[in-house]
């Protein structure tokens, strides 16, 4: 069996981490050059999940107080006064099916609990559809906070959390 790792990312690997996003779009957010550092700067943590050894996917973590201004990471900030925002997780197509989505979450949960946060959340587009992202996070143990349109409407999230 190949080894799974994680690690934080490293400054070399933005421009991979930045092509790997962008090829998940519409499921996350668009960046670009400019604005990948600044978001990546924000955020309190960003592993990296390995296969053996190859970087394969990424996530990004806020907590509270960033000046981080996504709609969606703001919707949690005056229902939870403690909790971690995982903004996007994003694993490459050919290395999906192999726990690295799982070995990505159970580390932001470490990283959570670690903090002193009682509640991990996310958000999972209802539109467009993003029924494997759904069943997955249910399989975790996520449950519906809320929804919200998003984007000016163009999108709709369920807002999810797990307790830690």
């Amino acid at each position: 069996m190949t080894e799974i790792g994680i690690r934080p990312l490293a400054r070399g690997e933005y421009d991979w981490a930045l092509a790997l996003n962008n090829s998940e779009v519409p499921h996350v957010s668009v960046h670009n050059i400019s604005t990948w550092p600044t978001l990546l700067a924000m955020a309190a943590q960003v592993p990296v999940v390995e296969i053996g050894g190859r970087p394969a996917g990424f996530a990004v973590l806020f907590l509270p107080g960033s000046a981080y201004a996504s709609e969606n990471y703001r919707w949690f900030g005056p229902r939870f006064p403690r909790f971690l925002y995982l903004d996007r997780i994003v694993i490459d197509g050919p290395a999906r099916g192999r726990g690295l989505g799982r070995a990505l979450y159970a580390a932001a949960m470490d990283f959570g609990r670690r903090a002193g946060v009682p509640i991990l959340t996310c958000e999972v587009n209802e539109r467009p559809p993003n029924p494997e992202s759904l069943a997955f996070h249910e399989k975790l143990g996520f449950r519906a906070l809320g929804r919200q349109d998003a984007e000016g409407g163009s999108k709709a999230v369920v807002m999810l959390g797990i307790d830690l």
